[in-house]
């Protein structure tokens, strides 16, 4: 079911500030801000070969992320995204076998246009995991 990694993404108080810290301290390929209303944050993208970094900055008084950097107020991992061919089969199979689906289980469409889901840390071992359908 599970595919590659796509991205560990990394909640981050300051996105100009974290992009260039990549950038100029790692010789990181950094993408430009991408806001994204619909889910309550702006993104940068690093590409590092394998996989990307995601970078996320709270967007509204209402992002889901504005708590996470509460009590982690210099930033930290905030979830993996993996890679799966079907997300409503790979939502079924998960449901079916106990793992929560946050949200209203439905999939919305993610910052690289495609369709994601989120599943519950508790399921996961304390990691909050984003499936990505591609």
């Amino acid at each position: 079911m599970l595919g590659r990694l796509n991205h560990v993404a990394l909640a981050v108080p300051d996105i100009a500030t974290a992009s260039a810290h990549y950038r100029d301290t790692l010789g990181a390929s950094v993408s430009e801000p991408q806001p994204l209303p619909e889910h309550g944050v702006t993104v940068v993208f690093i590409d590092v070969g394998n996989t990307k970094i995601e970078l996320l900055e709270p967007l509204g008084e209402n992002s889901t992320i504005r708590p996470f950097l509460e009590k982690n107020p210099s930033g930290g991992m905030h979830h993996v995204c993996y890679e799966v061919d079907d997300i409503i089969a790979a939502r079924d199979r998960l449901t079916a076998s106990g793992a929560r689906v946050l949200g209203d289980g439905n999939p919305k469409i993610g910052a690289h246009g495609k369709p994601v889901l989120f599943l519950h840390p508790k399921d996961f071992f304390g990691t909050l995991v984003e499936l990505e359908q591609v």
